[in-house]
């Protein structure tokens, strides 16, 4: 009997220092960390790890904060909360789609990342990483929505996958003279990309731990997200932390977009809140979303003005358009990818074809470009903006569509792709492969299609834009 416990005894400690060794305790930014098994065999997941303080209170509308430290160690097993937002009508075309959820929380207290790792604290491991940033307009949005659920495919393929969530709209790209007076660096507005940034530094800092390589941080994400990739490419904080990027639906090179200016935003806010004779930072401040939200929405109709919910040109974080800083060589001397879906809101093509090209001139590092074509099963709404989504997170499990054999072909080959973009700065892998880079004397875009049964990967000069897509 007492051999039988010794044995028992034995086998659970045994047990537990190999769950121990599967799923360690980390040490990060904040305190000690432990994350939870997913269903794929090694891939350990963190959720909801705060990668800032909170920025609520004297917080709000200030550049991001360092983490407050925690006691004990905190389980990431839950995602954080999204940023405060309006959400979409579950009626709408994409309401339907994807992001009508109502049981995602709003809260101010919104920035987390999540990790998915096939190496937790193995340090010396150096996978690539990749850091996603979601679109939705600078407005809407979070990194954890179901078509982005990928991480256990991205993390079984060897690329540590990170997925953050930043503060968004007004709560996020609020200019003001006050706000920026008190400010060290004299700026406002620019607070979601801020927190990108702190997000990204977070990531370098951190990243180890999960078996990370720090120097080789891909930074990816779909059209306000692509534009956020741009401005983090364009910005002097966190170029530097770039060692890769892919923008999707975010277009490219171009001088008809010129940017809006610091000076510009504060004007326009200033005056909507002077409408509701709101002067102070207290008063500012103590404003809710909502009563925010209805404030912009009557200050727009009576006096014909938007407001703005984007990057500014601040001088301090950013001194210039990605555009205006891709002219002047200043962005990360990196592999670059580019790409748009054939139905997208117009047409990217010679934006993304000047960018490539561009590049082409100023360095011997490669620009890809892809055109994402198919058009997808289950209705005549094409190959839509944030249809591709569903394929780079091989996430057809959270989508009503009948997705077929050819799809499936397509959706795997190209997490490869993406995948291995994140690895060498190649979607071939760490060889010369179908794929090539965009050059003014080979100008090729790589045609992304299927059909029912096969998928099609085919090299062109004339990507074909069908027109923007007709959502029912």
């Amino acid at each position: 009997m007492k051999n039988l416990l010794i044995l028992a005894l034995c086998f659970l400690a045994f047990a537990f220092v190999s769950c121990s060794e599967k799923n360690p305790v980390l040490t990060v930014d904040g305190g000690q960390i432990q994350g939870v098994s997913t269903a794929t065999d090694g891939v350990i997941a963190y959720k909801g790890v705060p990668f800032a303080a909170p920025p609520v209170g004297e917080l709000r509308w200030r550049e991001p904060q360092p983490v407050e430290p925690w006691e004990g160690v905190k389980i990431a097993d839950s995602y954080g909360a999204a940023a405060w937002q309006t959400a979409w009508d579950p009626n709408s075309f994409y309401g339907r789609e994807w992001r009508a959820s109502g049981s995602v929380p709003f809260d101010e207290d919104c920035l987390y990342l999540n990790i998915w790792t096939p190496t937790a604290g193995k340090i010396n491991k150096k996978l690539p990483v990749a850091m996603w940033i979601h679109g939705g307009g600078y407005r809407e949005g979070f990194g954890f929505e179901p078509e982005m659920d990928g991480g256990e495919d991205w993390a079984s393929r060897g690329v540590i996958l990170v997925s953050i969530t930043y503060r968004l709209g007004l709560f996020g790209f609020f200019s003001h003279p006050l706000l920026s007076a008190e400010s060290p660096n004299n700026v406002s507005g620019n607070y979601g990309v801020m927190d990108q940034a702190a997000a990204l530094k977070w990531i370098h800092d951190n990243i180890e731990q999960f078996g990370g390589d720090p120097e080789n941080i891909t930074v990816f994400g779909q059209s306000a997200g692509a534009g956020s990739v741009q401005t983090l490419c364009a910005s002097p904080k966190s170029r530097d932390l770039v060692a890769k990027a892919i923008s999707m639906s975010g277009g490219g090179l171009s001088n008809m977009r010129p940017g809006t200016s610091l000076d510009t935003a504060m004007v326009t806010n200033k005056k909507m809140m002077d409408q509701f004779e709101i002067n102070t930072l207290e008063q500012m401040r103590s404003l809710t979303f909502d009563e925010m939200t209805e404030m912009s929405r009557e200050f727009s109709s009576t006096s014909g003005r938007w407001m703005m919910m984007g990057p500014v040109i601040d001088n301090y974080f950013l001194t210039g358009t990605f555009s205006e800083m891709a002219l002047a060589n200043k962005i990360p001397d990196v592999p670059y990818m580019f790409g748009y879906t054939a139905n997208d809101m117009n047409d990217m093509s010679k934006a993304i074809g000047d960018f490539c090209a561009l590049r082409a001139e100023q360095s011997d590092k490669p620009a890809y470009a892809y055109i994402f074509s198919r058009q997808l099963p289950g209705d005549s709404s094409g190959a839509f903006h944030s249809s591709d989504l569903w394929y780079i997170f091989h996430s057809f499990r959270h989508s009503w569509r009948p997705f077929t054999e050819g799809d499936e072909e397509l959706s795997l080959k190209m997490v490869d792709y993406w995948t291995n973009f994140a690895k060498y700065g190649n979607p071939n892998g760490d060889a010369e492969g179908e794929w090539t880079p965009y050059t003014p004397s080979s100008p090729k875009f790589m045609v992304l299609d299927a059909d029912a049964d096969n998928a099609t990967f085919t090299m062109t000069d004339e990507p074909e834009f069908k027109g923007p897509a007709r959502l029912r």
